[in-house]
């Protein structure tokens, strides 16, 4: 009977493996931190494309994880993350910032940056993208 069970299971890998294998790896990026987890994103996400051209790369913020898609925003060396955020979004990558931290600390939706969009709740988001849609979840 374990032999069975092992050539079944052998059986529905080798059926199910290809069907995946071709299909590009979706994950999400967790970010709630502010300017510096921002930073480390933008670089482990470059560094992502340059490994795995294909992947779907959803960004998802809230709290002071929103900072760097705001209006004017600067890293820690006062380089706007404008140009990264455009660059990225050009390669495929989503941004999205949760509309309740934008309520809570009372920001205009016009302040956040063109290249995202806004979802109802981040934390609703990421938990959307990793249990309906199979994104694997990363936080930088």
């Amino acid at each position: 009977m374990k032999k069975w069970y092992l050539a079944l299971f052998a059986l529905c890998a080798a059926l199910w493996l290809p069907a995946h294998a071709s299909e590009p790896i979706k994950v999400v990026y967790h970010m709630s931190e502010g300017i510096p987890q921002a930073s480390r994103a933008i670089n482990n996400i470059r560094n992502h494309l340059a490994a795995d051209p294909t992947a779907k790369i959803v960004v998802v913020t809230h709290g002071l994880g929103i900072d760097f898609l705001l209006e004017g925003a600067t890293n820690q060396m006062e380089q706007p993350f404008a140009g990264a955020v455009g660059e990225l979004a050009g390669k495929g990558v989503e941004f999205r910032v949760c509309n309740n931290t934008l309520v809570s600390r009372k920001l205009s939706a016009d302040k956040v940056a063109m290249e995202a969009k806004i979802v109802p709740s981040g934390v609703a988001e990421v938990a959307k993208l990793q249990a309906r849609e199979g994104f694997v979840y990363l936080r930088p």
